[in-house]
């Protein structure tokens, strides 16, 4: 046995640069991630897709199938298992028909699964899957988005759909200056690198599934729901994921691999194609978005309206809750904000990088730019007179709301005094410039976790929580965090994650991850700090304390967090081709403690990039006969490439919240918030043309901001 050694030494983790602890094993092909772990006697599952829109299926001719060579087995609406969708799930809702395979012949929008090939081999499984016929009965399909569409209602998704206060027309009627505009956003996919990937293990009547997602625990308490399980029984690993942006919840795959791996009684890998991830993993619905403005001739608002509608399917109600960033962003004598669905004959829309946050905040800043210019008030000093004291629709105090350092940092920084107000004037040769900027806010909440640290014999520590790096650095993080809860070098502690086994954790998403995982990290290393004596003696399997954080987090004190940010954007436009190229582009930002600057600053110029893309690049098209996408590929859907990508600086000004006891604040989605807007803005500043569409596409320069 040896000892602890010495006594605990202050040392400072938290701060500083830190390379991923990962790194090597990423880039040497040491980490493996989900499609790529080995099994014996591994299948492969292959998922067929409809080919209608809507309709039913009559039949499907699996004799033939199963004859070809290698195949196992061909499941369906037929022979499927019964699955259990009565439950309410870890987000509250329930779940989405598309994860309840084959439990009907009913198809509600094209690309709905209908058939899964299992064979010896993934070639020989997607063979038979292209070789299956499936006979259907068409029935007639709606996939137009309209404002008008007589199925659009209200709809609450994670927040009430309607907040009102104030008498909206007679304030509106009373302003001396009024906005009164519509933006669109189109329908975007999220598209990580690493496809969608499941393999499935049944043994001595316990589950085991290793998994790409985004919240281990999340994906046992779906599948133990789905298939009737004891949550005790099923375990998930997801120990390397190659990136999420909220698609790798639960999913059709997982659902498929599970139910093959038990019809076949061997392993079973299912993996989307890129092109399956157009229909199978989710997207970002499109917005139609209202935005109406009445201020004082100094910019002082009297009137704000925001009012969104986005798409749904038919089977399960997602709302994209646009108009929420305005219940967080300013507050108006009359305010009001609602959030509308129309349910069409599409796949189902999900979660996405800052939902309702990112095309929300582009029809709202650029209303405010639209207000500034009407006011002939700067963009920055407008923002800054309507500043609220407390949350314009909850009227909870802010527990920290520091966008003025951000802005006063950023137009420092950007030099944004050398700025002539006036659009249209300023040239380089052929090309228009023009410069804009937006403000950012993303919720900095937390859920409860679970986390166990061992003190290791050898002197090293173990942290053990089902945590998920996403691609984000967390792994990294939460060395930084417990080194210095525990006061020692990081290089004395391994985290280990991804892994159900080690107790509930909350999962990657809505930037909540590394702040509860750090919760729960700092409270495991304050107690076993307690129980240890420096100098003595560890037994060899050494000592464990464990965490939970659930009541830690249900006492903190009910205010509005988030964290804020300005982004700054410098265009440059061809008015005689329509091409648009962002020249540079700066966020500054107010995110709480930041745990490791150079994963941080990757995470923030990261967001802005996607935000470059969203603006200029990314929109996905369905084709109206048939109902499918057009494109289905990273050939066909446009995303900003290095050639689009020119200098994008991020930085960040101290965020403290004194009733905070972890200070971390998320910011995995605060960097995509506003940047659209602020290229929007940019876009208006160079050429005297508003842009309310998204992308700002050659031919809509061209057209003078319309479709041509």
């Amino acid at each position: 046995m040896t000892t602890t050694g010495a006594p605990f030494s202050p040392v400072r983790a938290v701060g500083t640069g830190h390379v991923r602890v990962e790194g090597r094993d990423k880039v040497t092909g040491a980490a493996r991630y989900a499609g790529e772990v080995p099994f014996p006697e591994l299948a492969h599952g292959w998922l067929v897709l409809s080919t209608v829109a809507r309709g039913r299926i009559l039949d499907v001719e699996s004799d033939a199938v199963l004859s070809m060579p290698g195949v196992l087995a061909v499941l369906d609406h037929r022979n499927a298992p019964p699955l259990k969708t009565d439950y309410i799930g870890l987000l509250g809702t329930v779940p989405d028909p598309t994860c309840a395979l084959f439990q009907s012949d009913q198809v509600p929008h094209r690309g709905w699964p209908v058939a899964l090939i299992v064979a010896e081999t993934s070639e020989q499984a997607r063979e038979a899957a292209e070789s299956l016929v499936v006979r259907y009965e068409q029935a007639p399909h709606d996939i137009g988005f309209t404002e008008d569409h007589a199925d659009a209602h209200p709809s609450d998704g994670h927040m009430p759909a309607v907040t009102d206060k104030g008498d909206l027309e007679a304030e509106l009627a009373a302003s001396a200056v009024r906005v009164d505009a519509v933006y669109t956003t189109p329908e975007e996919h999220h598209h990580p690198m690493e496809p969608h990937a499941a393999t499935a293990r049944w043994e001595d009547g316990r589950l085991d599934v290793v998994d790409s997602n985004q919240g281990a625990t999340w994906v046992v308490g779906e599948l133990a729901n789905l298939f009737a399980l004891d949550p005790a029984s099923v375990r998930v690993r997801s120990e390397h994921v190659g990136g999420g942006f909220g698609s790798k919840g639960v999913r059709a795959h997982q659902v498929a691999a599970v139910m093959a791996a038990r019809t076949v009684g061997r392993p079973v890998r299912v993996v989307l194609t890129r092109r399956q991830m157009f229909t199978l993993a989710g997207h970002r619905s499109p917005t139609i978005q209202r935005v109406r403005l009445g201020a004082d001739a100094d910019g002082r608002l009297r009137a704000l309206d925001h009012r969104s509608l986005s798409r749904t399917s038919t089977v399960y109600e997602f709302v994209e809750p646009s108009a929420g960033v305005a219940r967080v962003m300013y507050d108006a004598d009359a305010h009001h904000t609602e959030n509308r669905v129309v349910p069409l004959d599409v796949p189902s829309p999900t979660w996405m990088r800052a939902p309702g946050e990112a095309p929300g905040s582009f029809a709202l800043e650029a209303a405010l730019d639209e207000l500034a210019h009407a006011c002939g008030v700067d963009p920055i000093e407008l923002r800054l007179r309507n500043e609220p004291d407390r949350g314009p629709v909850s009227g909870l105090p802010f527990a920290g709301r520091n966008l003025r350092a951000c802005f006063a940092e950023g137009a420092r920084r950007f030099g944004w005094d050398r700025r002539d107000p006036r659009p249209g004037v300023r040239r380089e040769g052929q090309w228009l410039i023009g410069t804009g900027t937006a403000a950012a806010s993303f919720g900095a909440g937390a859920a409860p976790s679970t986390a166990a640290i061992t003190a290791e014999a050898d002197g090293r520590f173990t942290v053990r929580i089902a945590a998920a790096d996403i691609g984000t650095g967390a792994r990294t993080a939460l060395t930084l965090v417990a080194a210095d809860a525990l006061d020692v070098p990081p290089e004395r502690v391994r985290v280990r994650l991804g892994d159900s086994a080690f107790g509930f954790a909350m999962i990657a998403g809505g930037s909540m991850g590394t702040r509860s995982w750090s919760w729960a990290v700092m409270a495991a290393a304050a107690e076993l700090r307690e129980r240890l004596v420096p100098g003595a003696a560890l037994p060899p399997e050494g000592v464990t304390v464990r965490s939970d954080t659930t009541a830690a987090v249900s006492a903190l004190a009910q205010k509005e967090r988030h964290s804020y940010g300005a982004q700054f954007a410098e265009v440059a436009v061809d008015p005689a081709t329509g091409e648009v190229r962002v020249r540079r582009m700066l966020g500054v930002f107010a995110a709480g403690r930041i745990v490791n600057p150079l994963t941080a600053r990757g995470q923030f110029t990261g967001g802005m990039i996607w935000g470059i893309s969203m603006a200029l690049h990314e929109e996905a098209a369905r084709d109206a006969a048939s109902g499918g996408p057009v494109g289905a590929d990273l050939a066909g859907y446009h995303v900003a490439t290095h050639a689009d990508v020119p200098r994008v600086e991020a930085h960040w000004v101290e965020d403290d919240d004194p009733d905070d006891p972890v200070g971390i604040k998320g910011i995995g989605e605060i960097g995509i918030v506003g940047a659209a807007a602020a290229v929007a803005n940019a876009v208006w500043h160079a050429t005297g043309v508003r842009h309310r569409s998204l992308p700002i596409r050659p031919d809509r320069v061209l057209a003078g901001g319309h479709d041509a």
